[in-house]
């Protein structure tokens, strides 16, 4: 459980600066919704891997070893979230409530993927 408590925390970390990127790319560069969730949400991956690298899961993997699987899962659960949000998004919700929901349903696939294959000791 006490894993589960960091991966939310950085997750939330991750995921607040995903939302900025988001909010950023919709409201200021006119980038359409969902192509601006699903780049706010690879940037954002980034921090992700290494804090819960260093701090979830504090791993000693090597990085050839763990960087690879992240980048699976990352694109897997890139795809995931992207039709939820668009999926959402196009049922006529608000872009910030459809990628709630997508994120929401997308961080329990998330935290299995990180916990049992790329960060395992």
């Amino acid at each position: 459980m006490k894993g589960f408590v960091k991966f939310v925390g950085v997750g939330g970390l991750a995921t607040v600066f995903q939302y900025g990127l988001m909010i950023g790319f919709i409201e200021f560069m006119n980038i359409p919704e969902v192509p601006a969730s699903a780049i706010s949400y690879g940037i954002s991956a980034l921090f992700n891997y290494l804090a819960n690298y260093y701090l979830t899961f504090n791993s000693d993997a090597q990085h050839l070893q763990t960087l690879p699987k992240f980048i699976v899962a990352t694109t897997m659960v890139l795809i995931i979230n992207t039709l939820l949000f668009s999926f959402f998004f196009n049922t006529g919700l608000h872009y910030l409530i459809a990628q709630v929901m997508a994120t929401v349903i997308t961080l329990f696939v998330n935290f299995v993927i990180h916990k049992y294959w790329i960060y395992r000791k």
